[in-house]
């Protein structure tokens, strides 16, 4: 294969890629919600977990989708070892990391 096609390839793979998510949600961070600061107001707030996830494939962007999904299936993930079953973004994903306050919304 030439040097062009090589890099044709590398640069198409990298494209295709930036679209794929990376995070599997657990059965148990599909029970978890995400939501707003205004809908946790009578919930008990129990702590914070930062999601990271790659946001670049290759030197190429990823697709602000798929980046969201993965750090909100990260932040399910981790609230559900909180004991939480909602989460909210403290602030908008940045180079691939997020910060996320945990709640309990339901009684146990």
């Amino acid at each position: 294969m030439t040097m062009k096609k090589s890099l044709l390839t590398g640069l198409l793979l990298a494209l295709t890629l930036s679209g794929c998510t990376f995070v599997n949600l657990s059965a148990q961070g599909e029970k978890v919600r995400v939501l707003s600061a205004e809908e946790v107001k009578a919930c008990h707030y129990l702590g914070k977990t930062t999601s990271t996830t790659t946001d670049k494939v290759a030197g190429v962007k990823r697709h602000p989708n798929a980046i969201l999904y993965e750090l909100q299936s990260l932040a399910r993930n981790a609230a559900v070892n909180l004991g939480g079953d909602t989460v909210v973004a403290d602030a908008p994903e940045s180079d691939g990391k997020q910060v996320f306050s945990v709640y309990r919304c339901v009684p146990q």
